[in-house]
Order: C-alpha cells, then sequence, then structure tokens
C-alpha cells in the first residue's frame, strides 16, 4: 500500500532530521543541518538494500515512496526561504558574494548542461 511507501519516507525523515540536529548541535548552531539530505540519502540505501536482496517494494509501495520524493526540491527550497537573510548581510560581503556567485554561476551554467544533453541523445 502507499502508506507504507509514506510511513518509509517519514521514518527516514525522522532519522535524518535527529542526524542533522546532532551536526548542528556538535557544530554549536540551533538548527538542522542536513537532516533532508540524509533522509534522503537514507531512503536510497534504503531501497539500494532491499533490491540487492531481492526483495523489492511493492508497486503501491514505490508509488509512495516516489510521491514524496518528488516533493524533495519544494521541501529544500521552502526549507532555505527561511534561512535568516538579514544576518547574511550582517555577516559581512562575502557571505553576500558567495551566493550571487553560486547563483550566477548555476545560471551561466544551464546553456551548456543543456547542449550536452541534447548532444547525447541525437547520438
Amino acid at each position: 500500500m502507499e502508506i507504507y511507501g509514506l510511513g518509509i519516507v517519514a521514518f527516514c525523515m525522522f532519522v535524518g532530521s535527529f542526524i542533522g540536529r546532532g551536526i548542528g548541535n556538535l557544530l554549536g548552531i540551533s538548527g538542522n543541518v542536513g537532516g533532508v539530505g540524509f533522509a534522503m540519502l537514507i531512503l536510497i540505501l534504503l531501497t539500494n538494500h532491499f533490491k540487492k536482496k531481492e526483495k523489492p517494494f511493492s508497486e503501491r509501495t514505490s508509488k509512495g515512496i516516489l510521491l514524496l520524493s518528488s516533493l524533495y526540491i519544494p521541501i529544500v527550497v521552502a526549507m532555505s526561504a527561511k534561512q535568516n537573510v538579514v544576518a547574511a548581510f550582517e555577516g559581512g560581503a562575502v557571505a553576500f558574494l558567495a551566493g550571487g556567485v553560486a547563483t550566477i554561476g548555476a545560471l551561466l551554467l544551464v546553456p551548456l548542461i543543456s547542449k550536452l544533453t541534447v548532444k547525447e541523445n541525437n547520438e
């Protein structure tokens, strides 16, 4: 059933959040450091583990996992939206410059990656 897939993802999110908060505490940050990333990594490892054991999830369970896995990017965007932008500006120009350079660099790479993808598909 789809609910099993949702439960597996929820378990991974719980464990990932626990790990992220633990790393945050170790670094002296009162927040979650990479919890969603750890959760997705755990989900991937768990899925691969069951595939290697030749006991993959049922189709309906996989649909539940796929549902929440497809929400990964919106979750990350929502989490980054609540970051403290004012603190980044107060931290100095380096934080602002690093974010700007990374954003502009990513935007400039989109046409290059698109051309490579189109070229590979045509071959």
